[in-house]
């Protein structure tokens, strides 16, 4: 799908806010309520827009850590890197999941409760996985920016 500036803009708005409304959406984007809505379905039929979430507080919650975990495996096979993306994918405190350039190493973030409950998951989820053989970990102290919109580029038009 070829997206154009109404397209962009229609998708800066839902990233803002994807509970606004197709006419609050059709009046930001300057289109009539039909037409915004159309394209929004061509956004999301065309796999643009994947799906829609509610961003929920994670203290609200008790989840008070957040954690960056270098696992590194000890070898670089397909099955072991299938086996471990495959194991690793069945934790709902994993929340990104990253296999990094150079090595067989991978990264993840986990959105855990406390110090107790992130040993628990090394030493009894983690650790047990055949193929690794190294677990690192860094804390992070302040969140500094967390944004969840993706940059938006829209192509330049000439006349």
């Amino acid at each position: 799908m070829s997206l154009d500036q109404v397209d962009y803009r229609i998708l800066a708005q839902l990233q803002e806010n994807s509970a606004i409304t197709n006419v609050e959406l059709a009046k930001r984007v300057h289109l009539s309520p039909s037409p915004c809505l159309n394209r929004v379905k061509a956004l999301e039929s065309s796999g643009v827009i994947q799906k829609y979430v509610a961003l929920a507080e994670p203290k609200a919650l008790g989840i008070g850590l957040n954690v960056f975990i270098s696992i590194s495996l000890k070898e670089q096979s397909k099955a072991t890197l299938a086996e471990f993306e495959r194991r690793i994918a069945d934790h709902d405190e994993v929340m990104e999941c990253y296999l990094m350039t150079g090595d067989s190493d991978y990264l993840i973030r986990v959105a855990i409760t406390d110090m107790a409950t992130l040993e628990k998951f090394i030493l009894e989820q983690l650790s047990p996985i055949p193929g690794v053989e190294k677990i690192r970990s860094s804390f992070a102290l302040k969140q500094v920016r967390y944004k969840t919109a993706l940059p938006l580029k829209p192509p330049v038009f000439t006349s």
